[in-house]
This record gives structure tokens, sequence and C-alpha cells, in this order.
């Protein structure tokens, strides 16, 4: 157990550093704006990305070591023993008992996450204009997230415990292959069921950018159901473009953040971008790597449950197969940290193809990094990240680097 412990610790530990190699990396360049950003990037404006991904990464340290601190007690200092006898004492069904464990659990994880959500949207992201939530719009979201993400634990908790006690030496592979299927089915409703209760969805009204748009997907072979403007600047002034949903589902969502600060060309350029990702199959790549990566964690915790030790590891007095798998949950997360790196460097690769496909399907490189450059300095996104840092954490390219190469493969090609 102390192994364990000093091994939580040393990952979380190497993340703290990480953080802070960032930081201090970040200040060291504040002086210089970079060729593409000169005449867009001054001075000031570089204090001011400097000071926003500075507060953005000490909170994200508090935030952590607060929910460290947290696990730490609940994993290490008897609380799980405690807990897990609490549930049992209650002397409910199997499946309910499951359930009631789990809910619980989620209660609690959510009851303490809501001062550190209040914080950043109504401190951090209110300092540097970005934040345009009302408290009643917060509270609403709150509870509609609620709601939605109680049915759907509920759901899969409900149908995973009866599939365990149906199939015991089997429940690892019939709740991955349930998993599946409904990940599938939620990506598919999704659009027209959960996203609306959010967001206001309407039709792109900027008739030449629809043409546009209709023009590029038909170039590029693929068929979209609608193109559509979500109401973003209700919440906040980021601004993003994306596809969504499958099969007869699938539409292009914009910002209306987006289309208040962008020309067509550009739009148009960030829209290739994401074909790029469809028409590169990295959403099935994607899928397939985190099913593969999905299947062999259940497996590894069907094992790690059936071998009995993790109950006197963590010195459990009442053997249950909720406090089981609870902690070959937690011992499979530790395992898959070191993993993060190696997705992150294929969704850079993706990334990089996206581009290069952009630039051919558009024909026009230069409007994508004019894109790019400018929702860097709308999000004050951090210009010098360090190497390391973004070698294990960064899903996209640095823009310099990533601006940089678009701008030698349109110059080759």
């Amino acid at each position: 157990m102390k192994i364990v412990l000093t091994c939580y610790i040393a990952l979380q530990v190497a993340k703290y550093v990480l953080e802070l190699m960032n930081i201090r990396h970040m200040v060291s360049r504040i002086d210089d704006a970079p060729p593409e950003f000169v005449g867009i990037v001054d001075k000031e404006l570089l204090k001011r990305t400097q000071e926003y991904t500075t507060d953005r990464s000490r909170f994200s340290l508090v935030a952590s070591c607060c929910s460290d601190t947290v696990v730490v007690i609940f994993m290490f200092f008897g609380v799980l023993d405690w807990y897990n006898s609490f549930i049992q004492s209650l002397n409910l069904p199997f499946i309910a008992a499951g359930w009631a464990f789990l809910i619980l659990l989620y209660l609690a994880r959510e009851m303490i996450s809501i001062p550190f959500s209040l914080y950043h949207t109504f401190k951090i992201e209110s300092r540097y204009g970005f934040n345009t939530t009302t408290p009643r719009l917060w509270l609403s979201d709150l509870a509609k997230s609620f709601v939605i993400s109680v049915i759907m634990l509920s759901i899969v908790s409900v149908v995973a415990l009866a599939l365990a006690m149906l199939s015991p030496g089997h429940w690892w592979l019939w709740i991955w292959v349930f998993l599946l299927v409904f990940s599938a089915f939620v990506i598919y409703v999704s659009p027209s069921l959960i996203d609306p209760l959010f967001n206001r969805f309407v039709p792109l009204e900027d008739d030449e950018l629809v043409r546009e748009i209709r023009d590029l997907v038909t170039k590029a072979g693929i068929r979209i159901s609608k193109v559509l403007k979500m109401d973003e600047s209700k919440r906040s002034r980021h601004s993003n473009a994306y596809f969504s949903g499958i099969g007869k589902t699938k539409r292009i969502v914009l910002f209306d953040t987006l289309l208040e600060t962008m020309g067509h060309q550009q739009i148009t350029a960030v829209l290739a971008h994401e074909i790029g990702h469809w028409k590169k199959h990295h959403v099935l790549k994607t899928l397939i790597m985190m099913q593969a990566t999905s299947f062999a964690v259940f497996y590894g915790g069907f094992r790690l449950v059936g071998s009995g030790v993790l109950i006197g590891l963590f010195r459990i007095s009442e053997p249950t197969f909720f406090a089981n798998v609870v902690i070959a949950a937690f011992l499979l997360s530790m395992a898959l940290r070191f993993m993060i790196p190696a997705f992150n460097h294929l969704s850079r690769y993706f990334e990089r193809e996206s581009d290069r496909y952009a630039c051919d399907l558009s024909g026009n490189g230069e409007a994508l990094i004019q894109a790019l450059v400018k929702l860097s300095k709308e999000n004050l996104s951090n210009l010098y990240p360090h190497p390391l840092y973004a070698a294990v954490y960064y899903s996209h390219p640095p823009i310099l680097e990533r601006t940089r190469e678009i701008r030698h493969y349109i110059g080759t090609a």
C-alpha cells in the first residue's frame, strides 16, 4: 500500500513540476514576438497572454492538489473501507447496492468540483473578458448536466452490474461490448436530443458562406445534413467549429463567435481541416485505439478483481465487488498515465495530417494560418509552451510549430 501511495504521489509531483516548468519557459520569452505574430500580437498582448496562462496554470495546480488530497484520503486512509461498509450495512440487493455505491461517489465528486468551477468561470474567465454566462445560466447548465449524467451513469451501472451478476466469468467482455454500443448510440442521438438542451442551433443565415461550405464538402466527397450556427456567445467569447453526429445526424456547427471574427476564407479553411479528420479516418482510428485500450483495461480489471489481492492490499474489511472495481480502476488509471504522451503524439500527427489535407482541399494554406493565428490571439493561447510539457500534454501542435509546418508544406507543394 505504501508503494502504491508513493507511486501515486510521484506521478502527481511530476505533473506539478511540468506545469511549473511550462510557466517559467513562457515567462522567459515574454518579450519575443514571433515573426508570424508581428503586427498582430504586441508586447501588451503577450503580457496578457502570460498572465492568463499563469493564472490558469496556478488554478489548475491548486485544484489538482485539492483533488489529489481527497483521492489519497479516500483510498489510503480508511474512507473507502468505511464507505464500503456503509453501503453493505444498507442490505440492498447487488444491483441496487452497486448503483448506490457509484451514484453517491459521483455526487461527492460533483459537490467538490462546484467551487472550482465557479471560481474558474466567474473569476479567471471573467477577468480576461471571456465569460459571458450568468449565474442563472450556470446553475441551469449544472442542473441539466447533473440530471443527464445521473441518467447515463444509472443506465451504465445497472446494465454493467446485471452483466457481472449473470456472467461472473466473462463480465468484462460483455460490459465492454455494451459500452461500445451505448457510446455509439449517444454520439448518434446527442446532436438532436442532448446538445439542444444547452445551446440553440439555427441554420446559417449567410447564404454565400453556406454555398462555399457545401461546395467544399462536395469537393471532399462527403455528405452533411445541416450547416448550423450555435449561440456560444451567451456563455463565452471563445470560438470554434466542429463536426458532430454520425450517419444521418452528421452536421457542421459554427460558433457565432467564430462567425463574428473571421472571414469566409478563414472559416472554410478551418472547416477543411475538420473535413480532413473525416477523410483521413482519424475519428475511426481514434475510436479503434480507444476501444482497444478499453478492452485491455477491462480485461486487466477483471484479472485484478479476480486475483483477490486488492481487498487485502487496501485493507478493506468487507470484500465486495464494488470496492474491488474501484481499487482496480484506481490502479489502472495510474498505469494509463504513462500512455498519455503516446496518445497525444498520435493526436498531433492527426492534426498535422488534417492541416495538410486542408491546404490541398481549400487551396489556401495562408487562410488556414491566418485562422489559427487569429484563434490563438483571441483565446490568449500560450505561444511558448515548454517542449516537454507540449510533448506530454498537447493534443495539438504548438501554434508556432504548427503554422511554420503549414507554411513549409504549402511552399514545397
